[in-house]
Formats: structure tokens, C-alpha cells, sequence
């Protein structure tokens, strides 16, 4: 006795493949979700750009601050000074020719100076962002009543 072949697969209704309408609905779903995910990752691109030039910035702005501190009256009241940016900061290549210092000067009263240093940039989807201080600067300085009145 030989034996037995085994019977040709059978194909029944119940037993097809995916339509084409199934097809088109998955692929839609999939292009929504990796869209969406891009869009993600460009918004958290942007946020993290933003992030470190918003730290440049105040990092350039406090070594501005801290430059002026040092100055005295008549060099802290010359509307013809300019800032700009320290060398430290230049020579980074992410720095150098992107962010620019600039500085407005208020007369208060006879002996006090409001002084405001503005740093701009462009981010890289091409807005233009900035950060400012403001600070006040008196010809007696902050301690003279300490230190001339006993």
C-alpha cells in the first residue's frame, strides 16, 4: 500500500487576504503617526535651540554686566561706547557672527544711569529672538552711604 498524497490546500472565503480598503486605511495611520512624530521633533529641536542661545545670551549679557561694573562715571556715561561681545565668547563658532550687543543709556537724575544691554539672534528657523538687562548705575556708587556716613 503506498502511501496517501496529501490533499490540495483547500482556499475558502473565510480564508482572503487584506482589501485594498484595509491596505489604504493602515498606510493613512501610519502616515499620520510619523507625521505627527516629525512635527514632535522639530518643535523639540526648536526648544532646545532656543534653550542654548537663550543661556548664550544671558551668558554674554552678565560679562557685559560685569564689565560696566568695573567702569567708572564718566566711562559708564559715554553715550559713544559700544559693547561688544568678549573674545571668550567670539571664538566659539556658534557665537561668532550670530549674536549681536547692543546698549541704551537713560539719564535718571543727575546721578543715576539706567543702563540697558540687548543681545539679538537669529534662531534657526530665521526668527529674530533677544534678551535684555537692565541695570542702574549711581556716580556715588551702591555703598557710599556706608562708607561716608558714620
Amino acid at each position: 500500500m503506498s502511501p496517501a498524497l496529501p490533499s490540495p490546500p483547500v482556499f475558502s472565503p473565510l480564508r482572503r487576504g487584506f482589501t485594498v480598503v484595509e491596505v489604504a486605511m493602515a498606510v493613512a495611520v501610519l502616515a499620520l503617526a510619523l507625521t505627527t512624530a516629525i512635527t514632535a521633533m522639530q518643535q523639540a529641536f526648536l526648544a532646545v535651540d532656543t534653550a542654548r542661545n537663550l543661556e548664550i545670551a544671558g551668558n554674554i549679557l552678565q560679562s557685559e554686566m560685569e564689565k560696566e561694573r568695573l567702569m567708572t562715571w564718566a566711562e559708564v556715561g559715554d553715550a559713544a561706547y559700544q559693547p561688544v561681545i568678549a573674545p571668550s565668547f567670539a571664538r566659539n563658532p556658534a557665537v561668532a557672527g550670530r549674536f549681536t550687543l547692543s546698549r541704551a543709556l537713560a539719564q535718571r537724575s543727575g546721578q543715576m544711569l539706567q543702563i540697558t544691554l540687548t543681545v539679538r539672534w537669529r534662531s534657526y528657523d530665521g526668527r529674530t529672538l533677544s534678551r535684555s538687562y537692565t541695570t542702574y548705575y549711581t556716580q556715588a556708587g551702591l555703598y557710599d552711604y556706608l562708607y561716608n556716613n558714620p
